[in-house]
């Protein structure tokens, strides 16, 4: 098993007095509350105006999106959760992991955490049979790159180094992919 680690991040604030589990749970309830309630009831609110534009895809379409749905929202948190107690800090840029973590969902794809947001709001659209939840989605994806790209990588890059750098040359952004077999030393 592959395993980086780099220097721990070394500052202690107020939010380090907090309990990790309970700031994990904190910041995954609003999180999801917003992103996957309030933001999506909002965008729903484009079908409820232009019902002609909202599509009526069959059961069976709605029923996978409901499925895709559960399995989105099953990875996030083993992913969210894998970040948290491997990197020993929280999921989030203002309260970030203390350790660089390159090994569980993290082997496979270097945001699995935003790609199960972007999955849970294209499998909702398709459950819901919303157009303003699809949009919603397809905005989302460029937003959600941009973030990765010009906030997350760079800041990234600062904290953990070469450990960081050989990663992004090693594991791809958003689509997993089954990293290549190192031979037993």
């Amino acid at each position: 098993m592959l395993r980086v680690m780099a220097a721990p991040v070394r500052s202690r604030t107020l939010l380090d007095r907090v309990p990790l589990a309970l700031r994990m749970v904190a910041y995954a309830i609003a999180f999801l509350l917003t992103i996957l309630v309030l933001v999506p009831w909002a965008a729903y609110q484009v079908d409820l105006r232009l019902p002609a534009w909202r599509p009526q895809w069959p059961v069976a379409v709605r029923i996978a999106g409901g499925v895709l749905f559960g399995l989105f929202l099953a990875l996030y948190l083993f992913a969210s959760t894998w970040l948290s107690l491997r990197g020993r800090g929280a999921y989030v840029e203002f309260d970030p992991p203390k350790h660089f973590v390159a090994e569980g969902p993290f082997r496979y794809c270097r945001n699995p955490i935003a790609a199960c947001v972007l999955g849970m709001l294209l499998s909702l659209s398709l459950a819901a049979s919303s157009i303003g939840i699809l949009l919603l989605f397809l905005v989302g994806l460029p937003v959600a790159h941009a973030q990765v790209v010009l906030l997350e990588e760079p800041l990234l890059r600062r904290r953990f180094g070469k450990p960081y750098e050989d990663y992004l040359r090693r594991v791809p952004r958003w689509l997993p992919r089954r990293p290549p077999r190192t031979p037993p030393e």
